[in-house]
């Protein structure tokens, strides 16, 4: 699995798992963690599945689904875009966040592992980090 660079999105694609999710996921990411500014134009789908050897109609899927997260929007006759919603962009990495720390949550608690045990194991993992936000 290596990692290939379209445009100012990175991807590293495995065959062995459904390309749309890995697509949707890695594109989510970027655009949440601020890889990619706000406004930017994104690849064509034709582009984007040329350059992953994938279907467009793979890419096309992903696409559609990130319009309606509301992270991208397309623009008659020149292409789809990233949101220009600073707003938007943080919503929905806050449910994203809350998504993850209920699939963490969930996981420790299959395990017997209470909450005060989790914030003991950050505390040694994370040893310089105080409480609250950054």
């Amino acid at each position: 699995m290596e990692e290939q660079k379209i445009g100012s999105l990175r991807f590293k694609i495995d065959f062995s798992q459904p390309l749309y999710e890995q697509i949707l996921d890695q594109v989510r990411s970027a655009i949440a963690k601020g890889e990619i500014e706000l406004g930017a134009k994104m690849p064509s789908v034709r582009e984007l599945a040329l350059e992953l050897r994938v279907n467009p109609n793979t890419v096309m899927r992903a696409y559609q689904e990130l319009e309606r997260d509301g992270l991208t929007e397309k623009r008659r006759g020149q292409g789809t875009y990233v949101t220009s919603s600073a707003e938007r962009v943080q919503l929905f990495r806050t449910e994203l966040a809350s998504k993850y720390m209920d699939s963490f949550l969930e996981q420790m608690a299959s395990l017997g592992i209470s909450l005060s045990e989790i914030q003991g194991y950050l505390s040694k993992k994370y040893p310089n980090e105080t409480g609250g936000t950054r």
